[in-house]
Order: C-alpha cells, then structure tokens, then sequence
C-alpha cells in the first residue's frame, strides 16, 4: 500500500455512539487489526491507519457510518479498547484518545515503555512535538482535542489527532507516521487532504525553513 498521510475535515454532527455499537466497534477492529498484522505485518497496520482515506473507511467497515468528526474519536477509543487485550500478541499499544485522554498520553507512552522496553520518555516527547506542530506551527483555525498515539514494540508509531474550528463547525484530522519522518518541521506530513479554507500560516511547510530559522534566532 503506497504512503501517504496528512488531514481530512469532517462535519461535526451531534449524538453519541451507543454502547452496543461501541462494543462492536472495538471487537471488530480488533480482529481486523489482527488479520492484518498477522498476514501483513505491524508496520502495515500503521502505514493504513496513517492513510486517512483508508482510516475513514476503516471506521465504516466497522459500523460508524457517518461521515462526522465522531468517526475520529470512535475508532480511536475501539482499537484502544479492543486491542488492549492482545496488545501482548500483536505488540501494537493504543494511548490518547479524546479531551482529557490525550494529556495523558505522554505518561501512557512512558509506562508502556517500561513494560515492553522501549524508549518511553522519548516518544512522550515526540507525542508533544507532534501535537505542537499541528496546533502552532500549523496556524489553519483548528483547536487539537484529539491525540491517538498507536505505538509498536519495536517504537514505530503513527499519531491520529484532530482539531476543530469553532466558526465552521468542522473538524480537521492530522495523520503522522514514523516511517520516513526526517524532521518534525520540515514537511512532516506526507501529504494534506482536506479543502481549501484560503490562506494558512504554516510553518512546517519545507517554503517556510527562513522564516522558522529567524524567529528561533529571534
């Protein structure tokens, strides 16, 4: 599957998942996640759900059918809650999630470091960086709310958050991946989907390198 990550916008629409469709969400990730694992590989996995084409598709195979910014939040906290149990077998770890999950994504990366043996205290600084650059390097109107960080026990990883903008109503979602991340500002994204909303300072942007470098010498 060819790479390719960066952000999609989505509507914002009301309502709550039930918790019958919850529970099949994160059963039915789950086994997908393992199908693909296990005939593909993990650094597959993470290439797909850094995809967000295939991300969104992903959450409607596995029943959230509308097209909103609930689909972001819903998938994230299935595979967290599916995956949890074979994250042993799979070697895959799902931390963030929505609000007041996503602060604690730094001190979930650290502890499952220490159980599995890779270097937490590092990817807490990477989930930081990551969500600095979307939320201030990146200058487009949306507000982070959402950190996904899906971690393997090797330390690759591939981050999934998204933000809002309160004037429109809809949501931006950002895709990273470890894979061929070289800097986190200098055209970290692979690619950006979503539509044109005019003019955006953005700072990550490779065009951008002199202006960066003179505010830090600033």
């Amino acid at each position: 599957m060819a790479q390719r990550a960066g952000s999609a916008d989505l509507p914002l629409h009301n309502g709550r998942v039930p918790a019958w469709l919850g529970q099949r969400m994160a059963r039915l990730g789950a086994v997908i996640a393992e199908a693909i694992v296990h005939h593909y590989g993990r650094e597959e996995f993470l290439r797909r759900l850094a995809h967000p084409y295939w991300f969104q598709s992903f959450g409607a195979v596995m029943g959230m059918d509308w097209h909103s910014s609930g689909i972001t939040t819903s998938v994230i906290g299935a595979l967290k809650r599916g995956l949890a149990p074979l994250s042993g077998e799979l070697g895959l770890h799902v931390c963030g999630g929505r609000g007041s999950h996503s602060r604690r994504t730094p001190a979930e990366l650290i502890a499952v470091g220490d159980r599995i043996g890779f270097d937490g205290a590092a990817l807490a600084r990477t989930s930081r960086l990551v969500a600095k650059v979307d939320s201030a390097a990146v200058q487009d109107g949306f507000e982070l709310y959402l950190h996904g960080f899906v971690v393997a026990d090797d330390g690759k990883w591939t981050v999934i958050q998204q933000g809002m903008n309160g004037d429109s109503g809809v949501a931006r979602r950002y895709h990273w991946l470890s894979e061929g991340l070289d800097s986190f500002v200098d055209a970290p994204h692979a690619a950006i989907e979503g539509r044109s909303q005019g003019n955006i300072i953005n700072l990550a942007d490779r065009r951008a390198a002199r202006s960066r470098d003179g505010q830090l010498d600033l």
